[in-house]
């Protein structure tokens, strides 16, 4: 337990625990490992049936869970809590939902208090395991599993974003002479990126490379600077590179170059991480801090968000990016549901890449949906 100013909480985006049952939240282990009370779950104006999709559903043209604009209404809390989220960028638009929450007052109408503070995941992990931070925007990358294997008491509470179909950001490789996008030979090519093994963009990387005869154990990996993986790729100092978007604008239509595949359209591969904080001892801050995060989606990101130019605007000042840089890739699919399944198919990515420990994390050991269940109103 940490020893801070009360109500003082400080949150490294990430996982939220409570343990489901029928028509309760959830029912957790507090500090001394007595369980928790049942939470109730109540109907939620302005979100209905649409609120909650089933966890198996994985089709790529499957819906995003919506409810009203608006909605969840805001429960403040008696007393106002500080948050601090740590999250390891303010520029990427997958955080764009968290910078526009801050900005239009979303969670001060919950009755906290939110700072966006930047901290690399692997600084963060520690002290979300520990209690010192409540929460962490990232992933359930590799550290994260070995982590929960190692005893961190860490869930994945809600997701993030998975792509618009139309979107390339993913594996582009340089084609050699005679190859073409239906087939390349990718056994023993060389791949530029700022992310390595263990980040959880193995798993879609994994799935493109085994199609073209190669593997994460079949390739060798070359870790860059976000500004110089797209020159390695065109100047012959990695054969392949993974291109994040609007990078992958400059390549697309070049007949040297192939796309080969990104993350899967409709599976978040992160989102919201929570520590023992608000998974026990404040989890009422924890679904305060969820129905702000929804509620921030229903009402600015429920569709082509970039179709409105003053939007686009905001969100490029908020970002401190070029409007014109981000309005030239399509709106992300903002989603703040976890698909079932998704971290064992994680695990069999970093196993491939030989990056895991231990046997693999049960996903209800490192997954939670009730806390985003309890803020739209679904019993599960």
């Amino acid at each position: 337990m940490r020893t801070s100013t009360p109500f003082i909480r400080t949150v490294v985006l990430a996982t939220a625990s409570l343990l489901g049952a029928a028509g309760c939240a959830g029912q957790d282990s507090g500090g001394d490992g007595a369980p928790a009370a049942p939470r109730t779950v109540r109907p939620v104006a302005g979100c209905g049936t649409g609120s909650w999709t089933d966890p198996a559903d994985l089709a790529p043209d499957r819906k995003a869970a919506r409810c009203d604009k608006g909605a969840p209404a805001p429960r403040p809390l008696a007393k106002k809590r500080k948050i601090t989220v740590a999250t390891g960028t303010l520029s990427a638009e997958y955080v764009a939902p968290l910078q526009v929450a801050v900005a239009k007052g979303e969670f001060a109408k919950e009755g906290l208090d939110v700072e966006l503070k930047v901290l690399p995941t692997p600084d963060a992990l520690p002290l979300l395991a520990r209690g010192d931070v409540d929460a962490q925007w990232a992933a359930p990358e590799a550290a994260v599993m070995n982590g929960i294997n190692g005893g961190f008491d860490i869930k994945w509470v809600a997701g993030n974003f998975s792509p618009d179909p139309t979107s390339k950001s993913g594996l582009w490789v340089r084609l050699k002479d005679g190859e073409s996008g239906d087939h390349v030979e990718m056994a023993g090519r060389k791949l530029g990126t700022m992310i390595g093994k263990g980040s959880v963009i193995a798993y879609p990387m994994d799935t493109s490379l085994k199609k073209h005869g190669g593997g994460l154990d079949r390739i060798s990996f070359q870790q860059l600077g976000s500004a110089d993986v797209l020159t390695a790729l065109r100047n012959g100092g990695v054969d392949s590179a993974w291109l994040l978007d609007p990078i992958w604008r400059k390549v697309d239509g070049d007949r040297k170059y192939a796309f080969l595949g990104g993350q899967p359209v409709g599976e978040p591969l992160g989102g919201l991480l929570f520590g023992p904080t608000l998974l026990n001892e404040d989890p009422d801050a924890g679904v305060a801090f969820l129905r702000a995060y929804i509620r921030t989606v229903n009402t600015y990101f429920a569709g082509d968000y970039k179709s409105d130019p003053g939007f686009v605007a905001e969100l490029a000042k908020l970002l401190k990016t070029d409007e014109a840089t981000l309005r030239s890739t399509p709106s992300m699919r903002m989603d703040w549901e976890i698909r079932k399944g998704t971290t064992d198919r994680l695990q069999q990515a970093y196993a491939d890449a030989g990056v895991s420990k231990g046997t693999p994390v049960p996903e209800t050991k490192a997954v939670d949906r009730a806390m985003y269940s309890e803020a739209v109103g679904h019993k599960l």
